[in-house]
C-alpha cells in the first residue's frame, strides 16, 4: 500500500513516527465506519425482483454490516511492511517503496486505495514468515503495541540488517501479547503467528491437515484460524459446501466461538460431536439420556461395529419367489422371479447404500416391462416406465424384497435381542463382547429407549448406510485424539467430499477408547493421506509449569516430544502439601484467594467428585464460581472447573485441588494420569497444586 498522505496529518513531524502510526490509526478508524455506513446506506427496493431475493440480500447486508464493526478493544492492524526499494516488482508482492498495514480486515478509503491489508492477504505473508536469513524482499517489519485498543509503542526489525541474530522471539512486543492476561473467551492470536504455524495456517483447501501439539502450542488457535484463511481464499467454494468445527464439548465451543467473528468470519458453524449424531437440518432426531460402561463404550465405539451394522441391514433383503405381473390396460406384462433375483444380486454386489438400491429397483423391474413392451411392437416412453415403476404390483414386489429400515429401530433390535447380534456379530465379535454391549433392559421403543452417546453414533453409521450423509466443503476436528473409531467415522462421513483439520495431543487422550496414534485415527477418519504436523515450541504454559507437567509424559505417553517453553519468563509454581487434620478445602479456598491478587482468569480444576465440596466452600467465603465456558468480568474471574471438562481451557492463574483425586477419578491409571497432565497444563503465569494425599509417583519429588 503507497504511503498515504491523506492518513497522516501533515503537520505531523517525520521524527515522531508514533504520532503518525496515531494519526493512520484513527483515520483507517474513520474508513471502517464510511465502509460500514455504505452498506447500512444501501438501498434493495430496486434491485430485487422478488420478496425471496429481498430477504436474502438483506440477511447479506446485515453479516456484511456485523462483519465491518469495530472493535474498539481490538486493534484495527497490528503490524506493517515496508518493501525494499531496491527490490523489482517481480519477485515482490509490493513495488518498491511501498508499505502495508496488516491487520484483522481489509479497509480501504473513498478512492478504493487500502488503508490496513487483511492478514490472509499473500501480500501479508512475509510479515509472519520474512527473516534475516530470509527477509522475502521486506526490509522493515514494525510491531505496534496496544493498550485499551489505544496505540502506544512500536517495534521495528530491520530484516536487511543481519547484524543482529535472527531470533522471532526477541521482539518484546511479540513476547507481551504472546503473555498478556486471559480475560474472558479465546481471542485470535493473529499478531503472534509463527512461521511453523503460518505454514499449517495457510496449507490448501484440497488437502487435509494432522497436527500433533501439546499443551500451550496453539493448535486450536491454528486450526481456527486456518478456517478463516480458506474462507479468505476459497469464499465462492466454501459458501456452497460449508464448515465446520467440532469440539468436545459445549463449554470448549463457547470459550472459543468469539475467535471467527473478531476475524470478521459469521458463518461458521460449531458443534460437538454428539450434536451430528443426534440433531439434523431439521431439528432432534434423538436424545441422549443413558451412559455407558466403559467396557460397552469401548466395544460400541470400535470400528467392527460399522460391519455389524452392514450385515443387519442388508439381512432385510429377501430373494424373490413369485413374478411381477403389471397389467396396463387389457395387457399383462410378467417379470420372472430369476430375473427379479439377478436384479437384487446385482444391487447387493454394488454394495450402494441400502437406500439408494431400494430405489433403484422398481425402474430396474420397470425396464424389465418396457424391453417386453418394444418386443411386442409398443413404442413406451420415459414417462411409461416411471408408471410402471409407481403400480401396486410393483411397489408390493419392492416392498417385499426390499423392505424399508429404520436405523434407530435396527440399532435397538441389535442392542436388545441377543439372537440378532449373534447373526450378525459372528466372526466379528466375541461372545464375551456381544454380551457386553446388550442392554441389560431393552426398551420397548425407540422413543423410550435411553440411548447413550456410542447408541447414537451407532445409530448415525446406520443411517449412513441407508442414506448418504452431507458432505462439507471443511472440517476442523479438535481434541481429536479422544475420539473413538466409530466417532471418526461419523466426522468423516461430514467432509467426505471435503477436507478435514485435525487438531488434538496423543498425551491428553483421557477416554477408555482414546486413539493410540494418528494413522489409526485418520484410517477411520476416511483421511489417510493426511498431513501430519508437529507443534512443539509452547507459547502460553510457563516453562516451569510445562516441565513439571512432562515428568508424567513417560509413564502414560511413551515417545512423545515434551512440549518446550519459549516464554521468558519461568511462570509462579506453588506445590504444598496441606497438614494431616488441615482443611483442604480452606486451604484451595486461600490459594484461589492469593491468586485473585493478580491480573487475569483464575481456573480452580478439581476431581468431578470434589466439585460440589469446593462450591461450598467458595461460596461460603463469599466467591460465587463461574462454570467453565462462561465469560469472565472485572467482578468475576474466579472459574470451578471439573478435571472432565478442562481441556482445551486456559486460565492465567490455575489452583489444582488434589492430584490423586483426578488420578483416582478415572477408570485406570494412565487415563488418570493423562487427566492429570491436562490439568496441569492448563495454566498460563501460574500454578499452585494443594494435596493432603501423596501425589503420583511421577511428581514426587
Amino acid at each position: 500500500m503507497p504511503a498515504h498522505a491523506s492518513a497522516v496529518p501533515a503537520d505531523l513531524s517525520p521524527d515522531d513516527p508514533l504520532s503518525r502510526e496515531r494519526a493512520h490509526l484513527a483515520a483507517s478508524r474513520s474508513a471502517l465506519r464510511a465502509m460500514r455506513e455504505d452498506v447500512e446506506n444501501l438501498d434493495i427496493r430496486d434491485v430485487t425482483a422478488n420478496w425471496v431475493n429481498s430477504l436474502v440480500l438483506t440477511a447479506q447486508i446485515e453479516d456484511r454490516i456485523k462483519a465491518l464493526a469495530d472493535l474498539s478493544h481490538t486493534p484495527l492492524f497490528f503490524g506493517r511492511l515496508d518493501y525494499l526499494h531496491t527490490v523489482g516488482a517481480e519477485r515482490a508482492e509490493g513495488t518498491p517503496g511501498e508499505h502495508f498495514y496488516i491487520g484483522r480486515r481489509h479497509v480501504h478509503d473513498s478512492d478504493g486505495e487500502p488503508m490496513v491489508v487483511d492478514w490472509r492477504a499473500p501480500v501479508s505473508q512475509p510479515f509472519y514468515r520474512a527473516s534475516k536469513k530470509d527477509p522475502q524482499d521486506v526490509g522493515l517489519r514494525r510491531r505496534f503495541g496496544y493498550t485499551a485498543g489505544e496505540l502506544t509503542a512500536y517495534e521495528d526489525e530491520h530484516l536487511s540488517d543481519p547484524s543482529d541474530a535472527d531470533d522471532p522471539l526477541t521482539s518484546k512486543l511479540l513476547q507481551a501479547e504472546i503473555e498478556r492476561p486471559r480475560v474472558g473467551p479465546m481471542r485470535d492470536i493473529v499478531a503472534t503467528i509463527q512461521p511453523e504455524q503460518d505454514e499449517i495456517v495457510r496449507s490448501g483447501l484440497s488437502g487435509s491437515v494432522c497436527v500433533q501439539g501439546g499443551p500451550g502450542t496453539g493448535k486450536t488457535a491454528v486450526g481456527l484460524h486456518r478456517v478463516a484463511y480458506l474462507l479468505y481464499a476459497h469464499r465462492e467454494r466454501l459458501a456452497r459446501t460449508g464448515t465446520l468445527v467440532i469440539g468436545p464439548n459445549r463449554s470448549f465451543l463457547h470459550y472459543i466461538e468469539q475467535v471467527l467473528p473478531a476475524l470478521g468470519e459469521l458463518e461458521v458453524k460449531q458443534a460437538t460431536v454428539d450434536d451430528l449424531v443426534t440433531t439434523d437440518g431439521e431439528g432432534v432426531l434423538l436424545e441422549i439420556r443413558g451412559t455407558d460402561e466403559a467396557p460397552a463404550a469401548v466395544v460400541k465405539g470400535d470400528a467392527r461395529m460399522a460391519e455389524v451394522l452392514r450385515r443387519a441391514i442388508r439381512s432385510h433383503v429377501t430373494m424373490p419367489v413369485e413374478p411381477v405381473v403389471v397389467v396396463r390396460g387389457s395387457r399383462r406384462w410378467r417379470v420372472p422371479a430369476y430375473e427379479l433375483e439377478e436384479m437384487v444380486r446385482e444391487l447387493l454386489a454394488r454394495d450402494i447404500r441400502y437406500g439408494a438400491a431400494r430405489e433403484a429397483l422398481p425402474r430396474r423391474i420397470a425396464h424389465q416391462v418396457l424391453v417386453r413392451m418394444e418386443e411386442a411392437g409398443e413404442a413406451p416412453d420415459d414417462r411409461v416406465q416411471d408408471a410402471v415403476a409407481r403400480t401396486p404390483a410393483v411397489k408390493q414386489a419392492v416392498k417385499a424384497i426390499w423392505p424399508p429400515v429404520d436405523p434407530a429401530k435396527l440399532v435397538l433390535r441389535l442392542l436388545a435381542e441377543p439372537e440378532f447380534l449373534a447373526a450378525h456379530a459372528e466372526g466379528v465379535l466375541t461372545e464375551e463382547e456381544q454380551r457386553t454391549v446388550l442392554h441389560a433392559k431393552p426398551a420397548r421403543s425407540v422413543r423410550s429407549a435411553k440411548w447413550s452417546a456410542a447408541d447414537a453414533v451407532l445409530i448415525d453409521e446406520a443411517r449412513d448406510l441407508v442414506e448418504r450423509t452431507h458432505s462439507l466443503g471443511h472440517v476442523v476436528l479438535d481434541e481429536a485424539q479422544d475420539l473413538s473409531p466409530m466417532q471418526y467415522r461419523a466426522v468423516g462421513r461430514r467432509c467426505s467430499t471435503g477436507s478435514a483439520t485435525v487438531l488434538g495431543d496423543l498425551a491428553q487422550g483421557t477416554t477408555p477408547w482414546a486413539t493410540g496414534s494418528w494413522a489409526e485415527a485418520l484410517h477411520h477418519l476416511g483421511k489417510p493421506e493426511a498431513v501430519l504436523e508437529e507443534l512443539t515450541a509452547g507459547f502460553r504454559v510457563p516453562r516451569d509449569v510445562i516441565a513439571y507437567a512432562s515428568r508424567l509424559l513417560p509413564h502414560m505417553s511413551p515417545g512423545l516430544t515434551p512440549v518446550t517453553s519459549v516464554r521468558e519468563s519461568p511462570g509462579a509454581m506453588s506445590v504444598e502439601r496441606v497438614p494431616d487434620g488441615a482443611d483442604l478445602d480452606a486451604a484451595v479456598v486461600e490459594a484461589c484467594e492469593a491468586a485473585l491478587l493478580h491480573e487475569g482468569s483464575i481456573g480452580l480444576i478439581a476431581a468431578d467428585a470434589r466439585v460440589a465440596s469446593l462450591a461450598k466452600a467458595l461460596e461460603a467465603a463469599g466467591h460465587a464460581p463461574l462454570s467453565p465456558g462462561e465469560e469472565t468480568t472485572a467482578a468475576s474471574r474466579l472459574t470451578l472447573v471439573p478435571a472432565s471438562l478442562a481441556k482445551g481451557l486456559e486460565y492465567d492463574y490455575v489452583v489444582l485441588d488434589e492430584p490423586a483425586a483426578v488420578v483416582a477419578g478415572e477408570a485406570d491409571e494412565r487415563t488418570g494420569l493423562r487427566r492429570l497432565y491436562v490439568a496441569l497444563t492448563r495454566a498460563v503465569s501460574g500454578l499452585t497444586i494443594r494435596h493432603t494425599t501423596p501425589l503420583p509417583s511421577p511428581l514426587s519429588p
